[in-house]
């Protein structure tokens, strides 16, 4: 599947407030209200008046930015930060099925040692193997998810990490107990295996996701990457088999090669704005054609980033490597900046999210078309001899 994108300039903007300007029952001049160019940027500091209440998965939030999953949500201290820097909710840090798997061996191999030492190791193994390996992986995990959700008054949203069937989805119960809002389950699945075949891949996404429905009530999150030879039709698989969510996307680790020493080089680089607009093009695709509440993750950096986000469709925006970047009170100025726009471009959230979606009676394979001929003739005039 070739990478789509849909580049939201000033003539995607003006179109947007034309748009909006035709469906306002009061007729507005929402045209005339649009931001000059040069004030897009300007760092401002706005009345905290402007309604920017939003839903996902059925959770109230109170604004539509969302701390994703990573680094800065790993402790009550820095996800406390995260609220009071003004975000809608938090995705805690992710618990992987290998640590998961790690700890069901590690017990195991404990409970033989110590049957073969001791006769009566039976009597005291669940106290000292449980104490000695899971308090230091997912038990510590499960504390802090109480202890957040319990300080929060925003939702606090556990998330799990895994690629394969087994008990290990069964955690999401344990998160459920420990008072999660919810869970976003994060498939990571790079099909190594050479004769793996595409619907397996699929197949497998869909298994993992109803296996996570089965053990638990509260709203289930899939995060999932792009590579599919059909997205569209993969996402409304997950919808039919449960999803309350689709958060796109994850990304794929790229491995680098110094030419130096002649080896591979693994490493991880925060996000930059330019891969946000695969994400927002198939916000725009899906949205209003899944029930699933949409979720873009991934380049959002600015104010601007989560317009964008917005006019394509999303319920929420996440965002991660900003925060990461300038600190969790940068959450506010996106926040900030997202009401300024709006009031600016006297548009309400509710007119302004999904603006420039697909048309709900268009064919997405002939917009997507149209937009990819319209882009390769606009780059024959520009840079064309």
């Amino acid at each position: 599947m070739s990478e789509m994108s849909i580049n939201y300039g000033s003539d995607a903007l003006a179109a947007a407030a034309a748009s909006a300007a035709a469906k306002s029952v009061a007729g507005n001049a929402t045209t005339d209200q649009l931001m000059a160019p040069r004030e897009v940027n300007a760092q401002v500091t706005v009345p905290n008046t402007t309604d920017l209440s939003s839903n996902y998965m059925g959770l109230p939030l109170r604004n539509p930015v969302v701390a994703s999953a990573g680094p800065l949500a790993q402790t009550v201290d820095s996800i406390k930060t995260l609220e009071d820097a003004g975000v809608g909710a938090v995705v805690m840090h992710s618990l992987f099925e290998e640590q998961l798997r790690y700890e069901s061996e590690q017990i195991v191999q404990q409970t033989e040692e110590q049957s073969e030492s001791f006769a009566e190791a039976l009597s005291y193994f669940p106290v000292t193997a449980i104490a000695s390996v899971g308090a230091t992986l997912s038990s510590q995990y499960l504390q802090v998810l109480e202890d957040g959700a319990k300080a929060l008054e925003i939702p606090l949203i556990g998330s799990l990490n895994g690629a394969s069937g087994g008990t290990w989805t069964a955690e999401a119960r344990r998160m459920q107990d420990a008072g999660a809002s919810a869970i976003e389950l994060n498939i990571y699945l790079v099909p190594g295996d050479t004769s793996i075949t595409g619907r397996e891949v699929e197949d497998r996404h869909v298994e993992i996701l109803r296996a996570v429905k089965d053990v638990v009530n509260i709203p289930v999150a899939v995060k999932l990457s792009p590579y599919f030879s059909s997205f569209g039709e993969v996402a409304t698989s997950l919808c039919d088999a449960g999803a309350d969510g689709l958060v796109m996307f994850n990304r794929f680790l790229q491995p680098d090669i110094d030419v130096n020493k002649r080896e591979v080089v693994s490493g991880f680089e925060l996000s930059s704005p330019e891969i946000g607009r695969l994400p927002r093009t198939w916000a725009a695709v899906l949205s209003g054609k899944v029930k699933s509440s949409l979720a873009v993750s991934g380049g959002v950096e600015t104010r601007d980033d989560i317009v964008k986000g917005l006019l394509a469709g999303a319920d929420v925006v996440m965002t991660t490597s900003a925060l990461v970047r300038h600190g969790a009170a940068y959450a506010g100025r996106l926040i900030d900046g997202l009401r300024d726009y709006l009031r600016r471009s006297d548009l309400t959230l509710d007119q302004l999210r999904g603006m420039l979606a697909v048309p709900s009676d268009a064919s997405a394979s002939e917009y997507e078309r149209s937009g990819y001929v319209s882009a390769i003739e606009k780059a024959k005039r520009r840079y064309g001899v």
